[in-house]
């Protein structure tokens, strides 16, 4: 990951948005609407114009996962030492590998740092954009919903 320093400067988020400063692209998703399931890139790949549009006809954040730094105290889900939201996807959803996937973000991941193997487990099943989240993906994902340890 040479082509960007700015990802080995920083944790990095997983749920990033594709506009954030430093994002990459680092899988795809696949599975079902009910099941999405995220495919590793080899390598994660910087945010161009033109791999937006492979997406077309739908939103990037329906087809890929984006990862950049982590924006601190400017993200609603950051109480000001932790990721809310990895920690509450930890507590909230269930596991979906028995393994630890193929990621190349892991040694950089706040969700990997914060919540190790736990978080890594729940990965694969987050979708930047869905339609059709279950309760338990509605609840992790509101960063005004309070949740206790």
């Amino acid at each position: 990951m040479e082509h960007n320093t700015a990802i080995n400067a920083y944790p990095l988020c997983p749920s990033a948005q594709p506009e954030m400063e430093g994002s990459v692209v680092f899988g795809v998703v696949g599975g079902t609407l009910e099941e999405p399931r995220l495919a590793h890139l080899v390598e994660p790949q910087p945010v161009t114009e033109e791999l937006l549009a492979l997406s077309a006809p739908v939103a990037p954040t329906e087809v890929f996962r984006f990862a950049a730094p982590c924006a601190g105290s400017a993200c609603q889900h950051f109480d000001g030492s932790n990721c809310r939201l990895a920690t509450k996807i930890v507590q909230l959803l269930p596991k979906v590998m028995t393994g630890l996937p193929p990621c190349r973000l892991r040694p950089n991941c706040r969700w990997w740092q914060q919540e190790g193997k736990a978080a890594c487990m729940r990965c694969p099943q987050i979708v930047t954009e869905t339609y059709h989240p279950s309760e338990q993906l509605r609840q992790s994902a509101n960063p005004a919903a309070h949740f206790e340890n």
